[in-house]
Formats: structure tokens, C-alpha cells, sequence
């Protein structure tokens, strides 16, 4: 099955599956109707409940679904998506105060029916969750708290929306329709185990340990891991893993890097994260020994998915990651393709991994551009940043056959996706990895 037709019926399964709770609730007897606006605001409420479900399965990494997207992108729409189910959850109750405005004394935790007080409960969870997301750093909240605080209140907003519906009863009350509810409840509790019980016990079973800590230039750490009592796992260039480093497998909080090593080293692989807060100021303090739990490999940013006459690689600060990955494993292959390798930094101190991609451009038919921000006075070459001038200086026609694989900061990325559109790249041959998950 072609990735495009996987990506297809996936994205129909996840239009199913919205709508089935809808489905259930009209099937059968139907309840006397409360108005438009009150059908209405049900039929959101139902919509807006799935598609919070189905948020569970968006970030559980399943590699059969997020293969034909890549996780990044399926992450995007989970964050995006999110903002429609709570507009629907929320336009539930305001339709119903619109219809009746009686039932605003429904707000009172005093006075209110639990059923009314689990449906305030879960869009106060839903509420929190998303004033923690969009303003996480104003909050100063650590990754790790901010992760931990998003995962119970996620689980308990939609136990609580559960309850409401089983306490209301007006669209679940036959037999059959509580055994569907039941069904599709069961299924939300055990994509919760499998998440954090069963994968965890997995994990536990296949430990990794580290073996090296090296420093590289601009703030950047390479930590190797190899694996304990296993064969460890392949990964094509470009990919990624999240790891969690010195705690168990169960706890909430993994962190995902591109892998730096080459695909064709066996057993060990290496991450070089730089340092720009939170876990990753401290990796640098990791040593030698450290047990590591690793989840991989993720992600479709890799020149082995995307075949081409050749490449053009652009890399911004720690983007050089998955980028000094394809290229040390292009080495190993013999693989003389032309690539253009456009590395933008800040200064030459910041440039990780320098001395290593020009001694590669010995081994490979590989041009380098390195774009200082901020160059020493004697600089010669590009100053500035990466932009759709400096692209067409240095790429001839014949470039927009190859395939265009750019990482490092948002606005970067934006940027190269708009230059390139410009200069009639077309978009199946531009890729991006996005490593934003809040």
C-alpha cells in the first residue's frame, strides 16, 4: 500500500471515528427534540469529545499512522486541531444558555447535579490545558512539568465529559447504546495502558546506556548510547528518538533528538543536543554509565524516503543535527551525489560539527555555504542569513530537481519554505522537521 493511500485511509478512519459517537446517539430511539439549538449544541458536544479522544491517539507514535505524515506533522495537527474541539466543547453549553438562560444556574457547584458538575470539571481541565500550552514559557513552566500537568489534566477533562453523558442518559439510554459507549470507552483506557504501561514495559526490557559525552563547538553535547542485552535498531538518516535519560521508562517526560551518527554504524547511535535549556542544559553533565531508555526510530525527514539526483541540505544552529547524519552516512555508502549544504549560524564558534563537514567535502561531490550572522572582521564568504537571494546565487536550474531538506528554527524554516515556492520548487521535493511540541 502506497504511503499516500495509507495517508488517505487514515485520515478517513479519524473522520470516522469523530463522528461515530453522533452516529450512536441519533440511531435507535430518539430522544424528543429540545429545539435546533439544543440538537445542535448535543451534536458539537459529541463531535467535540471524540476529537478530544482521538488526541490520545494522535501523539501515542504509532509508526504505521504517522508514517505517511511524519510525526511532526501529525503533531501540528494535534495542536492545531485541538483549538476546534474546544470551540465545540465550549459552544455546547453557551448554545444551550442561548436557548435557556436557566440553565446558567447549572454553573453552580453548589446547587448543580453532578451531572452538570463533571461537564464544568472537564471544561475547566480542557481550559487549563490550553492556557498552559499557549503560554507556557510566560508562566516560566518547565518541559517537564508543563508535560506531566498536560497528560492528567487531558485524561481527566475527558473522564469527566464521559460522566456527564452516562449522567444525563438522554442519548445513551438503551442497552445497546451503553455497550457501544462502553466499547469506545474501553478502548480510550486501554490506548492509556498501552501509552504508559504497555510500551514503558517494552522499553524497560531494552535499555541503553551511555558510553561517551564529548563537548562539540556552539553549545552542543554528543552523547553515544549503546545497547544492554540487545541489538539496538536501524534508523534511516534524518530520523529521530525521544530518550529519557536516568529515570524509568514510566515516567511522563521523553525528549525527542535527531540521531547525529551515521545509519550504517552498527549498534551504538549518538545525539548531539545543544544546549538551550530545561533537559538540555544538562546533558552536558551526563556521564559515562548513564542508563537511557530510547523510543525510536520516528519521523520521514531522511534522503532514503525521498530519493533525488542529489540534495540540498539547510541547516540553522542545532538543525546541523539530522543534517551531519545523512551526510556521515552518504560517506559510508560511497554516495557521490551533488549536495549543497547551506549552514546558517551565528558566529564561527557556533558552527558544530565544522571541521568534520569540510574534511567531508573531500569524501563527497559536497559544497558547503557557511552563513555567518555575525562573521570575524577578515570573513570572506556569506554574511547575513540563509535567504531567497543568497539560494539563487548558488543554485542553477538543474538544482530544483534535487530534494530540499531544511532544519533549524521556526522562522527559518517558514522562510526557505516560501523562498523555495518562489523560485518554483515544487513542494513534494522540500522537507521540513519541526521539533515543536508544546
Amino acid at each position: 500500500m502506497s504511503l499516500a493511500v495509507r495517508g488517505a485511509f487514515w485520515i478517513g478512519v479519524y473522520v470516522a471515528v469523530t463522528v461515530v459517537p453522533l452516529v450512536f446517539a441519533v440511531l435507535g430511539a430518539i430522544p424528543p427534540p429540545g429545539g435546533f439549538l439544543v440538537d445542535l449544541s448535543v451534536a458539537l458536544g459529541f463531535i467535540g469529545l471524540s476529537m478530544m479522544g482521538l488526541q490520545f491517539a494522535l501523539v501515542a507514535r504509532f509508526q504505521n499512522m504517522v508514517a505517511p505524515f511524519g510525526e511532526d506533522a501529525v503533531v501540528r495537527f494535534h495542536r492545531q486541531i485541538a483549538w476546534v474541539a474546544t470551540a465545540f466543547i465550549l459552544a455546547h453549553p453557551l448554545l444551550l444558555l442561548v436557548q435557556d438562560a436557566s440553565v446558567l444556574e447549572l454553573f453552580n457547584p453548589a446547587t448543580a447535579p453532578w451531572r452538570a458538575r463533571f461537564a464544568v470539571l472537564s471544561t475547566v481541565c480542557l481550559l487549563a490545558i490550553m492556557a498552559t500550552s499557549v503560554w507556557r514559557r510566560r508562566l516560566r513552566m518547565r518541559y517537564e512539568v508543563w508535560h506531566g500537568l498536560h497528560a492528567v489534566l487531558a485524561v481527566a477533562s475527558v473522564l469527566f465529559a464521559l460522566a456527564h453523558i452516562v449522567l444525563v442518559g438522554r442519548y445513551v439510554d438503551t442497552a445497546w447504546k451503553q455497550a457501544l459507549w462502553t466499547v469506545m470507552t474501553a478502548a480510550f483506557v486501554g490506548l492509556i495502558v498501552w501509552v504508559r504501561v504497555v510500551r514503558p514495559v517494552r522499553r524497560l526490557r531494552r535499555p541503553w546506556e551511555i558510553t561517551r559525552v564529548d563537548a562539540e563547538r556552539g553549545a552542543t553535547t554528543t552523547i553515544t548510547l549503546r545497547p544492554v542485552g540487545h541489538d539496538g535498531f536501524g534508523f534511516a538518516p534524518g530520523q529521530f528518538g525521544w530518550i529519557s535519560v536516568g529515570r524509568s521508562p514510566f515516567a511522563l517526560t521523553q525528549h525527542p533528538f535527531s540521531f547525529s551518527s551515521s545509519a550504517e554504524a552498527d549498534g551504538s547511535v549518538q545525539m548531539s543536543i545543544k544546549a538551550l535549556g530545561d533537559f538540555t542544559g544538562t546533558v552536558a553533565e551526563l556521564r559515562p554509565g548513564t542508563r537511557a531508555y530510547l523510543d525510536g526510530p520516528h519521523g520521514v525527514f531522511t534522503p532514503d524516503r525521498n530519493e533525488g539526483p542529489g540534495f540540498v541540505l539547510i541547516a540553522g544552529g542545532v538543525g546541523i543535527g539530522p543534517v551531519i547524519s545523512m551526510l556521515r552516512t552518504f560517506a559510508d555508502r560511497g554516495d557521490r551525489r551533488p549536495c549543497v549544504l547551506f549552514y546558517a549560524s551565528r558566529t564561527l564558534e557556533d558552527t558544530t560539527f565544522l571541521e568534520e563537514v569540510c574534511a567531508l567535502e573531500e569524501r563527497l561531490d559536497l559544497t558547503l555555504v557557511l552563513v555567518l550572522e555575525d562573521p570575524p572582521q577578515d570573513w570572506t564568504g556569506e554574511r547575513g542569513r540563509v535567504d531567497g537571494a543568497l539560494l539563487r546565487r548558488w543554485l542553477p536550474e538543474r538544482h530544483r530537481r534535487m530534494q530540499f531538506f531544511i532544519c533549524g528554527p521556526p522562522p527559518m524554516l517558514d522562510a526557505m519554505e516560501s523562498a523555495l515556492a518562489g523560485a518554483g520548487v515544487p513542494a513534494a521535493q522540500v522537507h521540513t522537521e519541526r521539533f515543536v511540541f508544546v
